[in-house]
């Protein structure tokens, strides 16, 4: 059996992912292909456009065969942290024979070559890296001169280390390496939009220019060529149905906890130094908003996004001290089903049979057999996703969803 794994966030699906995928198969010859999807969380620092398993749905009826959840202490994090939250969950499946990508560089040698000094970390290389900074070079410029230094033969692909898929695919062929891993790196080249392009094309326009059209309150049948009809249909139908959370959502909840912890500080959160704490604390009295804020905080060496995940992890209680717990314990203690597509039953049960970890689709179940460690993570992913399913609630004065009563999406 040849199963595909993709890392994926479909914030919302679109016709670059619907490539990505059936590319991905039909180069792999796969039999079935499982995402590993952030839930109500993103990366970027902002809650999903829409909840995980209406995403999730988008996803089965487009292609894919099983959906599973992200925890949110990865799928919020750093580049290293998800890729290293979700490929540990891929190569505890027991069944993942290729994990697939997208990057704007579309080579994995070039990938496969960087990754291996940035995770190796020769000497010449490490030397540079620190002489490099100590010139007052940002970090992501200093390791571009440093790999360019170590390898020369790298000058044709220096622009590499400054696109964001690129920089992703790079932290899943370290994970990979660090996991000593049986899995099959494959890479798809990006096409269309830009990741950060908001103009909405003709057919492949990206993730945030959606999301843009759907904020600003723009005609949604435009949406419709950008998107595969399936997936369309239920962007259009949630919509229709209640309005979608953004960032500035959480201003009043934000604000609340920064007040009541301005005296110790935000120090013991992860991705959050002194320096920032203090910065915070300095800057809260002219708090008028989360975007704002973030805009405030931002400044050359730390960017928009990386201030916005970082208010995030204050918000949802991620602490360092967590982060070093699920280190500990291998990153992953269980696989959460958000869906699948009845014809998988073959793949469950594969699953089932090499899986070092147990795979949950009943949360009421869980509580009963999971063990500690991975309860206690699976309860701190609940309350998180309450934190955004109350949001929603209150958004749309709405009673809030139980996430207890949820059923996993077959289709």
């Amino acid at each position: 059996m040849k199963v595909n794994g993709i890392v994926a966030e479909y914030n919302p699906f679109h016709n670059g992912h619907a490539y990505q995928m059936q590319h991905a198969k039909e180069a792999t010859g796969a039999d079935y292909t499982i995402i590993v999807m952030s839930g109500n969380f993103m990366q970027r620092g902002a809650p999903a456009l829409l909840d995980k398993f209406t995403r999730a749905k988008m996803a089965l009826e487009c292609g894919a065969d099983l959906v599973l959840e992200l925890p949110t202490c990865y799928a919020a994090s750093s580049a290293e942290f998800f890729a290293k939250g979700s490929v540990a969950l891929f190569d505890k499946l027991g069944v993942t024979t290729n994990l697939c990508f997208g990057s704007e560089c579309g080579n994995i040698d070039t990938l496969s070559r960087i990754a291996e000094i940035i995770y190796t970390e020769p000497e010449p290389y490490v030397e540079s890296l620190r002489c490099n900074l100590k010139k007052g070079m940002s970090f992501p410029i200093a390791r571009t001169w440093a790999l360019l230094q170590y390898a020369p033969s790298l000058s044709d692909d220096k622009d590499v280390l400054s696109s964001p898929n690129n920089i992703l695919g790079i932290e899943y062929l370290k994970a990979l390496m660090s996991r000593n891993s049986k899995i099959v790196p494959f890479t798809t080249t990006r096409v269309g939009a830009d990741y950060h392009d908001k103009r909405l094309g003709t057919n492949q326009c990206s993730a945030i220019a959606i999301r843009q059209s759907v904020a600003a309150g723009h005609d949604l049948t435009y949406l419709a060529s950008q998107m595969p009809e399936n997936a369309y249909e239920i962007l259009r139908t949630s919509l229709e149905e209640q309005k979608p959370l953004f960032a500035d959502d959480f201003s009043a909840a934000l604000q609340y906890k920064l007040l009541t912890e301005y005296s110790s500080g935000y120090d013991c959160y992860q991705d959050i130094s002194p320096d920032l704490s203090d910065r915070i604390r300095n800057m809260l009295p002219s708090f008028t908003g989360y975007t704002s804020f973030c805009d405030l905080l931002k400044s050359k060496d730390m960017t928009y996004t990386r201030i916005s995940r970082c208010l995030f992890h204050i918000l949802l209680n991620m602490t360092k001290e967590e982060f070093e717990t699920c280190k500990s314990e291998d990153y992953i203690s269980y696989a959460r089903v958000l869906g699948f597509c009845k014809d998988a039953a073959p793949l469950l049960t594969e699953i089932k049979k090499n899986s070092s970890i147990p795979l949950i689709t009943s949360l009421a179940d869980a509580r009963q057999t999971l063990p500690a460690d991975a309860l206690r993570m699976l309860d701190l992913d609940i309350l998180r996703n309450q934190i955004y399913l109350g949001h929603l609630a209150l958004k749309n004065k709405k009673e809030m969803v139980n996430e207890y009563r949820t059923p996993i999406v077959i289709v």
